[in-house]
């Protein structure tokens, strides 16, 4: 299950750069050769990438949440760091008295 769940993120994760690099650019171009037909037309275009840019995305997030939900199961339980701290300070040698 945990390699499906990686494959479909690879290809979530390539869908999601490919759609946001076919966007255009909003204000990018400062108007230069964008007639008014133009601009009605790429709109309906506009917002289905955008639609389907926030699908996508939104598949891509649960799709990693899950996957790291999946793969944490088989972690080990580890140390607490300050449990390692109190060892090391238990460990430490003490300084002898004046041996006079």
């Amino acid at each position: 299950m945990e390699n499906i769940l990686l494959i479909l993120n690879v290809i979530l994760a390539i869908i999601l750069v490919v759609l946001v690099l076919l966007q255009k650019s909003e204000g990018g171009a400062l108007g230069i050769g964008v007639s008014q037909d133009n601009f009605m037309f790429s709109r309906s275009a506009g917002d289905f990438m955008t639609k389907a840019t926030a699908v996508i995305a939104t598949l891509f997030i649960i799709c990693s949440l899950s996957l790291t939900i999946i793969s944490r199961e088989d972690l080990t339980p580890a140390t607490s760091v300050i449990d390692k701290i109190q060892e090391k300070t238990d460990d430490t040698p003490k300084i002898p008295e004046n041996n006079n």
